[in-house]
């Protein structure tokens, strides 16, 4: 049980994350969240794990709170601000991408035991930034669509409704499109070790944890409304 517990200490790590970010900085804390997330997910999702006897790749958590920082940000400001967070997190795994990439092309000291470790590490990272990023700007937009169409649907009631519906949706296109591009397409060898039915099953898996985290940050939100940021920057 060791697995499940931390997923949901970091969920929860996530969430105050997300909160605390948004009441200290507002607009901005939210925007280095998104920088923040994605490109820790990226790292994560190298890391194969397995909760509740299923296998699954990290970086469904702190992914999936993405989309509870654009949609506080379309709730409270509108459209136009949650999509400069999303575009803040494309720019950022660009660039952490190229940085990286860079970092392990320099030849190590003769006392360095560290880089190995982190090529082998980061060696996925183009592949995984192409498949994100595809899949990235595809849901989180997505998302942004459904949430502003629901809330005029409901004539801005039901918040609940709106960030689940939206956000549950585009988390199975974002895992359909990542799932296919990384681990089949990008990446075979994963395909040749885990078949299709282990693919499927990190795909179930991992879209399993995002619908729990659609529907955990529900009350994230509600409080994110409330919030009175202090934008000390």
């Amino acid at each position: 049980m060791l697995n499940e517990i931390l997923g949901f200490l970091l969920l929860i790590v996530c969430f105050t994350g997300i909160t605390i970010a948004f009441k200290l900085f507002g607009k901005a804390g939210l925007y280095v969240w998104m920088a923040l997330a994605i490109v820790i997910a990226n790292i994560q999702v190298t890391k194969i794990i397995e909760v509740f006897g299923l296998v699954t790749a990290m970086g469904n958590v702190i992914y999936g709170s993405t989309f509870l920082a654009t949609d506080i940000l379309t709730e409270r400001f509108g459209a136009k601000y949650a999509r400069k967070a999303v575009l803040a997190g494309f720019f950022a795994m660009i660039f952490a991408t190229i940085i990286m990439q860079l970092t392990i092309l320099f030849e190590p000291h003769e006392s360095d035991t560290i880089s190995p470790a982190m090529a082998q590490v980061f060696q996925f990272m183009p592949s995984a930034m192409v498949a994100s990023l595809t899949a990235y700007i595809i849901s989180q937009l997505h998302d942004i669509w459904a949430f502003e169409l629901w809330k005029k649907r409901t004539k801005g009631k039901f918040l609940w409704l709106r960030n689940n519906a939206s956000t549950m949706v585009s988390q199975f296109i974002d895992n359909v499109t990542f799932t296919l591009l990384f681990f089949v397409v990008f990446n075979p060898e994963f395909l040749q070790a885990l078949g299709w039915e282990g693919i499927f099953e990190i795909f179930i898996t991992s879209y399993a944890m995002k619908f729990v985290v659609a529907v955990l940050d529900t009350p994230f939100i509600y409080l994110n409304v409330r919030i009175e940021p202090t934008e000390a920057i």
